[in-house]
């Protein structure tokens, strides 16, 4: 593996389990209740500012709720909603696109011409629609994210399964009589598995920024749970008086994606043969 992919894997994947750590551990890290007010403390300055309290490490917001514990908290549904979302998606496209390359024909054109019709739709308005249809709350989120999501992964997929299919070993299987699943399962999977788990990877950053924008125009989770988000939408009310409010949960989203990316580039380069050949090669 090339230095530079091996690095981003570890920076993005030290960042990743850095907030899943913070998710899991939110009970004991959080200074304060995340709901609890504090309306003497409204828009209370960082703990580095002239005005700041270490009670408040990155300030409250204006209902006096203490930042940094909203901030560790919403790692908790970012997490979650990155991890399953993920799977939910890969496990869906990627089931399809398998099917639609190994099948070709009339089968490939109808789930393809699914695909086309389904991305067709915005994705942030298709999420905002079946969320209306679906009643606030984690798995809902959830539920309309995978299926907003899984043609990129059915897309992509597809075509590597295509160019897998035109390969020889796939043409001995058949002659040697080996059942449609047994090629699916035992030749095209691994085949295509470096590009799933590459996916995967940019998969979280796109779940966490789709339930963010959820949740910052009200249709996420219950008012009570706070997310990134929800501090977003309240930081924007105060962006003047009081910017904390605003950066901080922008910054954990950008974060959080940026991680997720890095992850998945290096993991891109740690997998794909003609990358690595090319970065041995001598100038």
């Amino acid at each position: 593996m090339s230095s530079r992919g091996q690095a981003r894997i570890l920076i993005g994947g030290g960042i990743l389990a850095f907030i899943v750590c913070v998710a899991v551990l939110a009970p004991w890290l959080a200074p304060h209740n995340p709901n609890d007010q504090d309306l003497l403390q409204m828009l209370a300055p960082p703990a580095w500012s002239p005005d700041g309290d270490w009670s408040h490490p990155l300030g409250t917001d204006n209902l006096g709720r203490d930042v940094l514990s909203r901030l560790i908290y919403g790692a908790r549904v970012a997490a979650i909603v990155g991890t399953i979302v993920p799977i939910g998606t890969c496990l869906l496209g990627s089931s399809i696109a398998i099917v639609a390359g190994y099948y070709g024909g009339y089968v490939d054109k109808t789930l393809s011409r699914i695909v086309d019709i389904w991305m067709s739709f915005p994705a942030v308005v298709l999420s905002l629609v079946l969320m209306v249809g679906l009643s606030p709350g984690l798995r809902s989120v959830i539920l309309a994210t995978v299926l907003v999501d899984w043609t990129r992964f059915c897309r992509i997929t597809r075509g590597a399964i295509l160019g897998l299919m035109k390969l020889e070993y796939i043409s001995a299987a058949r002659i040697t009589g080996a059942s449609h699943v047994s090629i699916m399962l035992r030749d095209l999977v691994p085949g295509v598995l470096p590009l799933i788990i590459t996916l995967l990877c940019v998969e979280i950053g796109v779940a966490v920024v789709v339930e963010s924008i959820l949740s910052f125009v009200g249709v996420s989770v219950e008012p009570h749970i706070p997310t990134w988000g929800v501090m977003i939408a309240d930081g924007l009310a105060s962006v003047f008086q009081a910017p904390w409010c605003l950066v901080f949960p922008m910054l954990a989203v950008i974060l959080t994606v940026m991680a997720a990316n890095m992850m998945g580039d290096g993991l891109r380069i740690r997998f794909d043969a003609r990358i690595v050949d090319r970065t041995r090669a001598p100038a």
